[in-house]
This record gives C-alpha cells, sequence and structure tokens, in this order.
C-alpha cells in the first residue's frame, strides 16, 4: 500500500479517504466479517503480520510485543482482542502500520478490503448502529456495497491503553489582557469540556459546536449581527477554534467557507487534529488556516489563540 502522502485528495471538499479492513469474527456458522474503517491520513503502510505471541508481562491482553520497523520500535496491537470480539484464526493477518499523535503503532486485523472516498455528510452517528462494539471507540458508520463499515476512534483506544497518553486536564498559565471570545468546534464532548476549560482559564469566552455545520450556523449569526451594526465580525468574535475530522462538515471545509467569505474571511482559525504532522500541515494552510495544533499539544492552545488575535505572530506548534 502508498504511504499517505501518495494519496491525493483536495482539501476542502468535506470528504476523506478511508482503508476499509476486516476482522473475521468465529461464530457457530463460520467465520463472519466484521468492517472497520480508519483515515487513511492515519496509515503509514500494511505489513505482514509478524505471528507474535501475547506476552505474559503485557499489562493489557490486546499488546502483541514489539517489531523493527524502519527507524520505528512498532509496538502491535490485536484489535480483535482490544474489541471484544472471538477472532478467527487466519494464515494471512496483516498489520496496518498507524502514525498520528505523534505515535507510531501497529494493529493487527484479518485483512484489508480497499480505500472509500467519503463525503463527511455520509457518516452515520455511532449512537445508531446496532453492534456488539463499544460505541465510544466508533466515530461512526459508513455504508458500501450493502455493509456498514465502522469508522474507528483510534485515538480513544490508544488512550485507553495508556492513560499516560490520554489527554490530560490541561492548565495554562496564558492569561488574555482582554477579554476573548472564541467559538470552538468538535465532536468529542471531552475534548470541548477540555478545551472550554483551558480557554476559560485565560479569560476567554467559549462558544461551543458539536461539529462544522453547527459551527457554520453560529458564524451566519455572527456574520448577521455585524452587518446589522455595520461592525467588523471580530468585534463579535476573536477566534474559531477546529477539530479537522468532524461529521457533517470537516475542519479543513469549515476553514475553506469562512476563508472564502468576504464578511467572514478576517476571522482568525486555528485548526487541531492528531494527523497534523510537517508532511500534513500543507493541507490546513491550503484552505487558509491560520495556525495549526497537533492534539498532543492541545494544552497550548489558549497562548496560541492569544498570540494569534494579539497580532505577535505565530511559529507553528
Amino acid at each position: 500500500m502508498a504511504k499517505k502522502t501518495e494519496i491525493l485528495l483536495e482539501t476542502g471538499t468535506n470528504e476523506l479517504e478511508i482503508l476499509e479492513f476486516h476482522i473475521d469474527e468465529q461464530t457457530p456458522a463460520g467465520p463472519v466479517p466484521c468492517h472497520f474503517g480508519v483515515n487513511v491520513a492515519k496509515v503509514m503502510q500494511v505489513i505482514e503480520s509478524p505471528r507474535l505471541a501475547h506476552p505474559e508481562s503485557a499489562t493489557h491482553a490486546s499488546f502483541l510485543g514489539v517489531i523493527p520497523l524502519r527507524d520505528h520500535i512498532l509496538p502491535v496491537i490485536d484489535l480483535a482482542v482490544w474489541l471484544g470480539l472471538d477472532k478467527a484464526a487466519h494464515d494471512q493477518e496483516v498489520v496496518i502500520v498507524t502514525e498520528f499523535s505523534q505515535a507510531v503503532t501497529g494493529f493487527l486485523v484479518s485483512g484489508v478490503t480497499e480505500i472509500h472516498r467519503v463525503g463527511w455528510p455520509e457518516v452515520i452517528p455511532p449512537s445508531k448502529a446496532l453492534g456488539r462494539v463499544d460505541t465510544a471507540s466508533i466515530v461512526g458508520l459508513v455504508e458500501r456495497g450493502g455493509r456498514f463499515i465502522q469508522l474507528l476512534d483510534l485515538e480513544y483506544i490508544l488512550a485507553d491503553l495508556d492513560p499516560a497518553c490520554s489527554t490530560q486536564a490541561w492548565s495554562t498559565s496564558a492569561h488574555a489582557e482582554t477579554r476573548y471570545s472564541a467559538l470552538v468546534a468538535d465532536d468529542s464532548a471531552t475534548i470541548r469540556a477540555m478545551l472550554q476549560n483551558n480557554l476559560e482559564a485565560a479569560g476567554f469566552e467559549v462558544l461551543m459546536a458539536n461539529n462544522g455545520s453547527e459551527a457554520m450556523d453560529k458564524l451566519q449569526e455572527v456574520k448577521n449581527a455585524a452587518h446589522d451594526s455595520g461592525k467588523p465580525v471580530t468585534d463579535y468574535l476573536d477566534v474559531l477554534i477546529s477539530d479537522i475530522e468532524m461529521p457533517l462538515m470537516d475542519g479543513f471545509t469549515l476553514t475553506k467557507s469562512v476563508k472564502n467569505d468576504p464578511v467572514l474571511k478576517t476571522l482568525p482559525v486555528i485548526l487541531y487534529s492528531s494527523i497534523i504532522t510537517d508532511e500534513l500541515r500543507h493541507k490546513g494552510e491550503s484552505v487558509g488556516a491560520d495556525a495549526q495544533v497537533a492534539k498532543p499539544d492541545l494544552d497550548q492552545m489558549a497562548r496560541t489563540a492569544i498570540t494569534l488575535i494579539s497580532g505577535a505572530g505565530f511559529a507553528g506548534s
């Protein structure tokens, strides 16, 4: 499989590419494939299974050990074990090697199917899923060829395996000299709450949106208020802070819509995601994002926003 940097997808089209894979669950009637998907932007490559055995000293039953992979020592997770699926024996298993949130991890699965281009409006909320897998680990479902593909939240899985890697209650020493306002868009209630605490501790007034579409509705209200008063948009809102991966409308599309709007375009936009790397930073730049923050650095969000709003410049995160 090609590396993620070789897969081209125009930014700001409200689409993503997902790698579909399957875990064959053993049932009384025989193996039955369960279909899952992950964002291609998080996938480095797919390799043959190294046939690792679960070490007795492992802290979690799904941990299979580590293998060398170029410049990395790759931890390998048996995804079926973490998901609680009774995987059928398979001679041709593969490991999906992922890179996100500054971590490289391998996930053992039964096999890879294909890559799909998906519009975010096609993603069905996980609350509508009728499956055995915990919906907390599912971003949403996509229907293809009469089957449902469950999109996995890999960050949630890694945080469960290693709580030290999870998002902490971010404290901040930053504080705005004047009271700024921020609109935060994220489909994760946990991330929204943590960002709200981080920003409010720095003196921000915070508005929340569950996804890009809802954020755009709130921005339209701000735009209307600015139009009616004859004042600039930044008199009503100082910064938009958005996750990239969201259902209905993603952060790239939201940013592109803001920057293409003759009234809203002056509003500073900060994008954040686990997929922001030096290789993929150009995607946010192409839609006009004023700053980009990798998810491991979200504790710096208030400081980044204050620096951007005050016009002191931004060197990147």
